[in-house]
Formats: structure tokens, C-alpha cells, sequence
């Protein structure tokens, strides 16, 4: 999809692809105005989207994605993956409640 790009004004310069001068276009805006402007703009986007979609449309998206998940994967899926957040929350669980009985001890 990238292609070379000629300039008549640069013809002692190596042609660049649409990719080269977008990186190179990004590199200069991230130099210029810093991680808090691509903060800001992310934050805009996401308050856009956020007004655009509402609570309800989020709750469609999720449910597509859940969907598509189940399609893909299998109901099997959703009982592996409850199963290791079941064991990850008893492990951490057993952690802090052994945290807490040597802190009580001290």
C-alpha cells in the first residue's frame, strides 16, 4: 500500500513512502507538543466517542465482541478462562490473607 512518492523539487534525495514520511511526520509532532498533548487528544476522543455511543452502545459492543468470542472459541472458553480467574483470586486471596496474619503477629 505504501508507495514511493516523488518530489521534482528534491530530486537529490531518496524518495520516501507514504509509511517513512508518516513515521517521520509523528516523530516531529511527539518532538514538538510532548506526551500531554497525545493525552489530551486521546481524552477527547475517547468523551467523543463516549457522547456518540452512550451507555447503551457500549453495552452492544461488548455484547458483539462476546459474540464473536464465543463463535470463535467455544462456549469451553469462557469455563477455562473462569476457571484460572477463579485460581488467580484464591492464590492472591491466600497471599494477602498470609500477609495480614504475619503483619498481626508482629
Amino acid at each position: 500500500m505504501a508507495q514511493k512518492r516523488n518530489n521534482p523539487d528534491q530530486n537529490s534525495k531518496q524518495k520516501m513512502t507514504v509509511a517513512e514520511a508518516g513515521r517521520k511526520g509523528g516523530k516531529k509532532t511527539a518532538q514538538t507538543h510532548g506526551a500531554d498533548f497525545y493525552k489530551s487528544i486521546g481524552k477527547k476522543g475517547g468523551t467523543s466517542r463516549k457522547e456518540a455511543l452512550g451507555h447503551q452502545g457500549y453495552v452492544a459492543m461488548g455484547q458483539k465482541g462476546g459474540e464473536v468470542v464465543k463463535q470463535k472459541y467455544g462456549p469451553e472458553f469462557y469455563q477455562e478462562i473462569g476457571r484460572k480467574g477463579g485460581e488467580a483470586r484464591s492464590k492472591a486471596s491466600l497471599k494477602t490473607s498470609d500477609t495480614e496474619e504475619s503483619l498481626a503477629q508482629s
